[in-house]
C-alpha cells in the first residue's frame, strides 16, 4: 500500500500525460500521496435536500431533486448562446442557465429525467436562477450519504483545461476507490492512542468527505498533528544529536574581568530579565556541552549588555570571543557601545570590516592568531578564510535572520571544537514559531526595559493632516531632537517606491528650509549611504528621510520622532522594528503612521495594534495571525522551507506544544533512533527526507 502511494499520478484514471503535467507545473502533485494530501480549502453542507418553494436569492449552495421540462436557447451573438433549462420539482420552477456550454448541457441532459441539481441561488426576472449547476443522475447518487461537498483551490491555467474543483474532486474520489486497503499507519498508537487521535486511514479519507463538521475536525486534528509531530521530531532529534555529538568549551571560572565589570563599570543596574538570561548561558558555558541559544528583546532592552558580560566569561577562561554584525554601522555601533562599557579595561576590542584594510587589517588579524585581540567586531568579513582565531570560544550573531545558515557555518569552522553560540534578535518571535524555526536552539527572552526609558507614544495620522505633523516636527527638532521620516520602498514596485521617494525628499526640503536633510535608501552606493548616516548621526542633519534600510542597528539618542509614510504598506513587526528606532535616550518619543482614510480592516487592526501596545511579542503574535509565518520578517531568509500543508503554526499553537512534547519523550527514550517501537517514525521521516522538504533549512 505504501508503494502505491508513490506511483506516478498519470496513471490514475482520469489523469493521463496532459494532466499529469498540468497538476505538477500548477500545484506539484507529482504521485498519488500528493493528491491525497492536496486538502480542501473550503466545503459546504450537502446533507440537506431543498424544495424550489423554500429558495430565495440570497442563499448559499443549495441541491434540489426534480426534472428538466424544457430548453430554450436566446442568441448572445453570433457564435455564442445563453442556454435556459426549466426545472420542477412540484413545488415551483427555477431556471438552470449555461453562458458557456451550453450545446453539451442539451445534448448530455434529458427531458423527463430526475437530476441533483447543486448550485447557488440567484433571481432574474422574479424567478429563482442557478447558473452553471452541478447536475448528477438521482437515481445514482445516495442523497441520504451525502454530507459535506469538498472544494479544492485551482489555478486559471487547470480551470481553463477543465480541471476545476470538482474535477479535481473526482480525481481523488477515484483515488480513494482504488486505495481499497487501509492506508499505512505512521504514528504508532503508543502515541496517537493516549491522545485520542484518529487513525491515519480514517482520517484521509474523512478530510475528503466528511458526514458531519464533528468528524471533519477530528481528521483535521489528526494530520494537522501528523504534520507538526514531524517536523518537531527532526528538529528535536537533530538537536540531539548535536549535543552529543559536539562537546563545548568548558568556562568553569568567572574570573576577574567579569567581576570587575559587573562590581565596578556596570552603566545601571541589571534588569531582573537581564540576570535571568545570563543565569542561563552561565549554565550552559560550565557544563562543558555547546551552547546554541537564541537571545530575544526588543529594541533597548540590553541585549548587547548581556552578550558583552557572557564574552567576558570567554576571557575569562583564556578564549576569545566574536560579534558578528549584518551591516558595518551595526558593527561600529557595537564596538563604540561595548569600549564605552568597558572604560579602561584591560580588554583589546577589534573592529574588523570591509573598510578595515592594509596595516590596520594586518595588525587585526595578527592580534587574532596571538590572542591579544580578546573581541573581535565585525560584518561578513569575520568569515573570511583569512581570518584565523587562536582560541574562538564564543560566538554572539546579531540579527540572525539576516544570516544564511552557510555563513553561519563557516564561522563554527574557525575553532577546533565549534564555539558557543549565541544568536540574537530584536524581531520577537512567538513561541510557537521559534519552536520551529529554531528549534534546535534554546530561547531566553529579554522582557522588560532598562529603568529610564519611557514608553513610545504612537499616534495614526491621516494624510490629510500633514500641515499640523509638519508642525509637531519643527517643535521637536527646536526642543534639540532629530526625526526620522521613513518612505515605504517594496520590490516589485521599486522604481515607483524610489520616484516617491526622491519626489518626497524634495518636497520636505522645501517644507522644512530651515533644517539639513540626509537621504538613505539601497540604491546608493555603500560608501554614500555610510556618509548620510554619519551625518545624522554625527547631529549635522536634523531629520533623516529614508527607506527601510535604517530598520535595523541605527543608534541614534537624540532621535525623537518616527514618522512612517504610507504605514499600511508595512507588516507589523517590520512597524515596530521602525519605532525601534526612537525611544533609546531619556526623552519621550514619538511614533506617527501616516496613511490614507481609506484602509482595509486588517490594516485598520495593524494600525490599531500598534497604537495600543508597544509590547513586541504581542505585536509578533498579532502579525502571526494576520500574515501567516512564511511572511513574517527574518522567516523566508531563515529558509522555512517546509511547506505545512494543513497545519497552520499561528493558529494551530497547542498542537504545536503537543507535537513537541511527544517528540522529546521519544527522542529521550531512543536517541539513537534504534528501539524497534518507535521503527514506524523512523521509516516515515526518511521518506519525508526524500521529498521536497528542505528539513536542513530549518535548523
Amino acid at each position: 500500500m505504501t508503494d502505491i502511494l508513490f506511483q506516478d499520478i498519470m496513471y490514475l484514471p482520469g489523469v493521463g500525460p496532459n494532466r499529469k503535467k498540468m497538476l505538477s507545473a500548477e500545484l506539484g502533485i507529482e504521485t498519488f500521496g500528493d493528491l491525497l494530501e492536496y486538502y480542501p480549502y473550503k466545503y459546504v453542507d450537502r446533507s440537506k435536500i431543498y424544495t424550489i418553494h423554500e429558495l430565495t436569492g440570497d442563499m448559499p449552495f443549495v441541491q434540489v431533486v426534480g426534472k428538466i421540462l424544457s430548453f430554450e436557447t436566446f442568441p448572445m451573438s453570433a457564435r455564442k448562446e445563453r442556454v435556459v433549462a426549466h426545472f420542477s420539482d412540484g413545488t415551483g420552477v427555477m431556471d438552470l442557465v449555461w453562458f458557456n456550454g451550453g450545446r453539451y448541457a442539451k445534448e448530455h441532459y434529458k427531458i423527463g429525467t430526475e437530476y441533483l441539481v447543486f448550485g447557488r441561488p440567484g433571481v432574474f426576472n422574479n424567478r429563482i436562477q442557478v447558473q452553471h449547476p452541478d447536475m448528477d443522475d438521482a437515481s445514482k447518487v445516495d442523497t441520504t450519504a451525502m454530507g459535506m461537498q469538498p472544494y479544492y483551490n485551482t489555478t486559471e491555467k487547470m480551470k481553463n483545461s477543465g480541471l476545476n474543483s470538482r474535477a479535481v474532486e473526482r480525481l481523488i474520489r477515484t483515488l480513494l476507490e482504488k486505495l481499497k486497503d487501509p492506508l499505512p499507519e505512521t504514528i504508532p498508537g503508543l502515541i496517537t492512542q493516549p491522545l485520542h487521535l484518529m487513525e491515519r486511514d480514517q482520517a484521509l479519507r474523512l478530510i475528503h468527505y466528511p458526514q458531519s463538521a464533528k468528524e471533519l475536525e477530528r481528521a483535521r486534528v489528526r494530520l494537522k498533528f501528523e504534520e507538526l509531530f514531524f517536523v518537531q521530531l527532526n528538529i528535536v532529534r537533530y538537536a540531539s544529536d548535536q549535543r552529543r555529538k559536539y562537546r563545548g568549551y568548558l568556562f568553569s571560572q568567572v574570573g576577574d574581568m567579569f567581576n570587575t565589570f559587573f562590581y565596578q563599570h556596570l552603566p545601571f543596574q541589571l534588569t531582573e530579565a537581564q540576570k535571568r538570561v545570563l543565569r542561563e548561558i552561565r549554565a550552559d558555558v560550565k557544563t562543558g556541552r555547546q551552547m546554541n541559544r537564541l537571545l530575544q528583546g526588543d529594541v533597548g532592552s540590553g541585549k548587547t549588555l548581556v552578550a558583552l558580560m557572557a564574552m567576558l566569561l570567554a576571557i575569562d577562561n583564556g578564549y576569545q570571543a566574536c560579534i558578528m554584525a549584518p551591516t558595518e554601522i551595526l558593527a561600529e555601533q557595537h564596538l563604540q557601545t561595548i569600549m564605552q562599557f568597558l572604560g579602561d579595561m584591560p580588554v583589546r576590542v577589534a573592529l574588523l570590516t570591509g573598510m578595515v584594510k592594509g596595516r590596520r587589517r594586518k595588525e587585526v588579524l595578527e592580534g587574532l592568531l596571538d590572542s591579544t585581540v580578546h573581541i573581535l567586531v565585525g560584518t561578513h568579513a569575520v568569515i573570511e578564510d583569512t581570518v584565523q582565531f587562536a582560541r574562538l570560544g564564543l560566538v554572539v550573531v546579531d540579527e540572525q535572520h539576516r544570516f544564511g545558515v552557510a555563513q553561519r557555518a563557516k564561522l563554527w569552522g574557525k575553532s577546533a571544537n565549534p564555539p558557543h553560540v549565541l544568536v540574537m534578535t530584536a524581531t520577537p518571535i512567538p513561541r510557537t514559531l521559534a519552536m520551529t524555526l529554531y528549534g534546535d536552539l534554546d530561547v531566553s527572552v529579554i522582557d522588560e526595559l532598562p529603568p529610564g526609558r519611557k514608553p513610545v507614544v504612537t499616534k495614526h495620522f491621516f494624510d490629510s493632516r500633514m500641515t499640523s505633523l509638519y508642525d509637531g516636527i519643527r517643535q521637536q527638532i527646536n526642543l534639540g531632537r532629530q526625526v526620522y521620516i521613513v518612505f515605504p520602498l517594496i520590490e516589485e514596485s521599486e522604481k515607483i517606491d524610489l520616484k516617491n521617494l526622491e519626489q518626497g525628499f524634495e518636497v520636505l526640503c522645501q517644507a522644512f528650509p530651515e533644517f539639513r536633510l540626509s537621504k538613505v535608501h539601497g540604491k546608493m552606493k555603500p560608501a554614500d549611504k555610510e556618509e548620510e548616516m554619519r551625518k545624522f548621526v554625527s547631529g549635522e542633519t536634523q531629520i533623516l528621510v529614508a527607506t527601510t534600510v535604517i530598520e535595523v542597528g541605527v543608534n541614534v539618542p537624540n532621535a525623537s520622532v518616527m514618522v512612517i509614510l504610507d504605514a499600511q504598506r508595512f507588516g507589523l513587526s517590520q512597524l515596530h522594528q521602525l519605532r525601534g528606532r526612537v525611544g533609546r535616550g531619556a526623552d519621550q518619543s514619538y511614533c506617527l503612521l501616516v496613511t490614507p482614510f481609506k484602509l482595509s480592516e486588517d490594516t485598520r487592526k495593524r494600525i490599531d495594534i500598534m497604537c495600543e501596545t508597544n509590547d513586541g511579542f504581542r505585536i509578533a503574535e498579532a502579525d502571526l495571525k494576520l500574515r501567516g509565518p512564511g511572511d513574517l520578517e527574518g522567516t523566508q531568509q531563515s529558509g522555512m522551507a517546509f511547506d505545512l500543508k494543513i497545519a497552520d503554526i499561528a493558529r494551530d499553537g497547542q498542537l504545536v506544544q503537543m507535537a513537541r512534547d511527544e517528540a522529546q519523550k521519544v527522542i529521550e527514550e531512543d536517541p539513537d533512533c534504534q528501539l524497534a517501537k518507535y521503527q514506524l517514525l523512523w521509516t516515515r521521516l526518511r521518506q519525508l527526507r526524500r521529498t521536497n522538504i528542505n528539513w536542513a533549512a530549518i535548523s
